[in-house]
């Protein structure tokens, strides 16, 4: 019985369903690196096509990413504050190295060192954690979760013909409603000319 088991094993060992997780989810952030000079170029940004059962089980795992991210942004924004403007090495960076105003930087940074290697460690690469951090939080700060969606794809996969969906960022692809323009039908036009000539002045009909 599967008493307390929850979610979907997905027909593959522990470690390897792990391993598999974090690949989606690092693969969900790095399509939002610059690859303007990548061959293999993500084709929409914040966006991965998976198996729909494969995107279910590796959301939560994002947004918990997300959120954690998120916590630390008013530490970011400390910290930047605190720190000193002189180049790492120089005699006033040693100075201020040893002084209060590195420590209270060191306090306010801790958060967000700490917050990093916790994603690192839940996703496995740096360079995700990295954009995850530098891009992709800061347009969750009003958010209260949900920043992620799943669209189910009409066409099955080839060769096994399971189903897929796409995973993306909530606000990175929203479509937009667009008020369409009122289409000008023959009759109308007929209608309008008519108006317009029973509308004719009496000078005007003299005149003919």
């Amino acid at each position: 019985m599967r008493h307390r088991r929850r979610g979907r094993t997905l027909g593959r060992s522990p470690s390897h369903r792990k391993a598999m997780l974090k690949n989606l989810a690092s693969a969900l952030f790095l399509t939002e690196r610059d690859a303007s000079l990548d061959e293999n170029a993500p084709k929409v940004a914040g966006r991965i096509t998976t198996t729909l059962h494969k995107a279910k089980e590796v959301r939560p795992l994002v947004e918990k990413c997300i959120t954690i991210a998120k916590k630390t942004i008013s530490s970011a924004e400390d910290a930047e504050r605190m720190k000193t403007t002189a180049e790492r090495g120089s005699d006033e960076w040693k100075k201020w190295r040893q002084s209060d105003e590195w420590q209270e930087w060191a306090n306010a940074r801790a958060p967000v060192v700490a917050a990093r290697r916790r994603v690192i460690q839940l996703i496995g690469d740096k360079e995700a954690a990295k954009i995850l951090f530098d891009s992709i939080a800061e347009r969750y700060v009003d958010r209260p979760g949900g920043y992620t969606r799943i669209l189910r794809l009409a066409t099955p996969r080839l060769g096994d013909a399971g189903q897929r969906a796409i995973l993306e960022l909530v606000g990175k692809n929203d479509r937009g409603n667009v008020a369409a323009e009122k289409p000008a039908f023959d009759d109308e036009a007929d209608d309008e000319a008519e108006t317009t000539a029973a509308a004719a002045t009496p000078e005007e009909a003299s005149d003919e």
